[in-house]
């Protein structure tokens, strides 16, 4: 995703959502994300949850880099990228991407990066621990990750 600040700075968010407990795993904002920051984020998460089976992307530059593309191979994670134009191969992200964009960047005016990121990291705590979800039976991502997860 993209917007800018209120000086017309331009920003970008990396959104990385688990498909399965609808948790917001990171959201990384900056002025520029490459593949090596998205590898970087893959990394730390990794690290923290383990491996997933399969990441599902667009075709964004730094995710078709080749150091996503290398480090996919090297975490034994399938990487599939949604055909170019085909949004609705990915629908639960995009409509996660939607409703942050309608919310928050529609409804906010950035004037830093520092003011974004934490403005940023409160929606996505409430996103993940205050909202239901009807998929989910009505639990938050964070309750039902953690029910899944045996966290509970």
């Amino acid at each position: 995703m993209h917007d800018q600040m209120a000086t017309g700075r331009q920003f970008r968010i990396l959104n990385i959502v688990d498909d399965v407990t609808r948790e917001c795993l990171r959201a990384v904002l900056d002025t520029s994300i490459l593949g090596k920051r998205v590898v970087r984020e893959l990394g730390d998460l990794v690290a923290e949850r383990g491996a997933p089976r399969m990441i599902v992307s667009d075709n964004g530059t730094e995710l078709t880099s080749n150091a996503v593309l290398a480090w996919s191979g090297d975490a034994g994670a399938e990487w599939h990228n949604i055909a170019p134009g085909k949004p609705t191969q990915n629908g639960f992200v995009e409509s996660f991407n939607g409703r942050m964009r309608d919310e928050l960047l529609n409804e906010t005016l950035f004037l830093t990066v520092r003011q974004a990121r934490s403005i940023l990291a409160r929606w996505v705590d409430d996103y993940d621990t205050e909202r239901p979800h009807s998929s989910l039976g009505y639990a938050t991502p964070a309750a039902f990750a953690a029910e899944v997860n045996g966290r509970a």
